[in-house]
């Protein structure tokens, strides 16, 4: 990732032509079409950045938020349980567009904006209802709908648990064997791919 001025506009440019030739012109190829599949079906919602364009089918440019990712934040700031409402009419916004983002527990694919509000980035995990609709794919989708909510229960417990409603807290704790294998598969697929790259 690098990041691109023009005309007083910044850009971050996410780039696979770095990786080795099979990756970069196989997985890379991939991971950038559905990425840009995500941004232009979510554009126009506050709180997703801008997509410009995508250079030679590897490197998506999309507008740089300035803020910080919650990795770690909360040792050095807690964020408050409105931020986290925010949030979670975000997701929601996302949801009702038929997009599941699947990889928010990642706290830096979460950026908390220098205007205080809540931005989502890294959509090359992302899966939409079309994709899932028949069963019992349709299953998994809205599994991945609920780990969306859910892991913003997690970040939210991590800095400002009082806000997290009882029901939040149930929804948050009750996991069945199911998405424990999904993430399970997901985690080991993310590694091989990180190797392979």
């Amino acid at each position: 990732m690098w990041a691109v001025e023009k005309e007083g506009a910044r850009a971050v440019v996410k780039d696979y032509s770095a990786n080795r030739f099979v990756y970069r012109n196989t997985v890379g190829r991939f991971l950038a079409w559905r990425e840009k599949r995500a941004y232009q079906r979510l554009g126009g919602l506050k709180g997703i950045p801008k997509f410009y364009r995508v250079i030679d089918g590897l490197a998506l440019v999309i507008e740089e938020i300035e803020g910080t990712h919650l990795e770690g934040l909360e040792k050095v700031e807690r964020l408050s349980g409105g931020f986290f409402a925010r949030m979670r009419s975000l997701v929601e916004g996302v949801h009702r567009r038929g997009m599941a983002h699947c990889d928010l527990k990642r706290a830096p694919n979460t950026l908390l904006g220098k205007d205080g509000q809540p931005y989502i980035i890294d959509w090359c995990a992302s899966i939409s209802e079309n994709e899932f609709r028949i069963y019992p794919l349709n299953r998994i989708y809205r599994r991945f709908i609920l780990d969306d909510l859910n892991a913003i229960t997690k970040l939210q417990m991590r800095h400002c648990p009082e806000s997290v409603s009882p029901e939040q807290r149930r929804q948050y704790d009750q996991r069945n064997l199911a998405e424990k294998v999904i993430r399970r598969v997901r985690d080991r697929l993310r590694d091989l791919l990180q190797k392979v790259a």
